[in-house]
């Protein structure tokens, strides 16, 4: 029997908890550690709804293993090999649904259950490692899905994480010599997939934004606003990369073949012309969500939650989100 006298509190607490059956004990000291496996979730499936889901199943997990809990690793270690199992089983059922092109250099839009992650849902006091923003920017997590599921777990804990080689072996019954070549292979996968800027993602980053993106969303805004389409095109690098999803296709576009595509595709026309935005961020990115009033309606109402990447002042990336008639990431569904 492990001597509980030998364990750190959390450890003592969740196994005399695990024994007594307390389940109130066991909710309070799982629980401090739900907002930062919901982020370990969303870099694996890259969908905020689906991390969610698998954080509360990783609770149920949790609570139906806790006799196997003999304090022989962190409870948050313990915690992190359930919440990287449950993925793994997920991700085995959703492949079929959302495959992604194996060979395609714009695949971004491709991964078409992407969604953002609101930054007011993550960790309070953070460790840098898990939420640094070079991890969960959307360009590391659309990266990421073009890993295999166990590539992708070995390379989320062993360089986002900073585990060992031999913990992450642990967690995911494997060798060490395994754990090895497939972090080898899925930086190579990385290296691949993301642009240049992006090479080094273990480096230390800023959670902050500059004031270049801070004033490029208040302007983007404002464009939108005032239906200043010269303003929007001025807004837009001629390189911009542009995303809709959920539908297909990744542009490299210039400026104002970028707004003549918005126009031609009813936007800013007359019954399409009446916007209303607010400044927020998602995945450590400047964003913008945008409300639009139709001329029957009397409220402005979720219409997209553009995502930017701003360049020496201008967007170089954007990529939208459909949010009209969802509930989207606690935004107000109307102004």
């Amino acid at each position: 029997m492990t001597d509980d006298r030998l364990l750190g509190d959390d450890e003592a607490a969740f196994i005399a908890a695990a024994r007594s059956d307390d389940t109130v004990r066991f909710a309070l000291l799982t629980e401090r550690y739900r907002r930062e496996l919901r982020v370990h979730c969303y870099r694996m499936l890259a969908n905020y709804e689906d991390a969610q889901d698998l954080t509360q199943e990783t609770f149920l997990r949790a609570w139906n293993k806790r006799e196997s809990f003999k304090g022989h690793a962190a409870l948050r270690t313990w915690l992190y090999r359930i919440a990287t199992n449950a993925c793994l089983d997920f991700l085995d059922k959703r492949n079929d649904r959302t495959p992604i092109p194996a060979e395609l250099p714009d695949a971004g839009s491709e991964v078409l259950y992407l969604q953002p992650y609101p930054d007011r849902m993550l960790p309070e006091d953070p460790q840098d490692s898990v939420v640094a923003r070079e991890t969960i920017e959307l360009a590391f997590i659309v990266a990421v899905q073009h890993l295999p599921p166990r590539q992708r777990a070995v390379l989320i804990l062993r360089d986002v994480l900073g585990w060992p080689a031999a913990k992450a072996a642990d967690a995911l019954d494997l060798t060490v010599a395994s754990v090895t070549s497939a972090l080898q292979r899925a930086r190579v996968t990385m290296r691949e997939q993301l642009p240049d800027r992006r090479l080094d993602w273990r480096s230390p980053a800023t959670h902050e934004l500059s004031n270049d993106e801070r004033g490029a969303v208040k302007s983007y805004i404002a464009a939108h606003e005032r239906n200043d389409l010269d303003g929007l095109i001025s807004l837009l690098r001629d390189d911009l990369r542009f995303a809709m999803l959920p539908e297909a296709g990744t542009l490299t576009t210039t400026a104002k073949d970028a707004v003549d595509g918005w126009v031609s595709g009813g936007l800013f026309q007359p019954g399409h012309d009446d916007w209303r935005g607010i400044s927020t961020t998602v995945n450590r990115m400047p964003a913008a969500a945008l409300y639009l009033r139709t001329p029957a309606d009397p409220e402005y109402r979720l219409f997209a939650v553009a995502a930017l990447r701003i360049v020496d002042g201008k967007i170089a990336e954007l990529t939208g989100f459909d949010a009209a008639g969802k509930p989207w990431l606690d935004l107000p569904p109307t102004l």
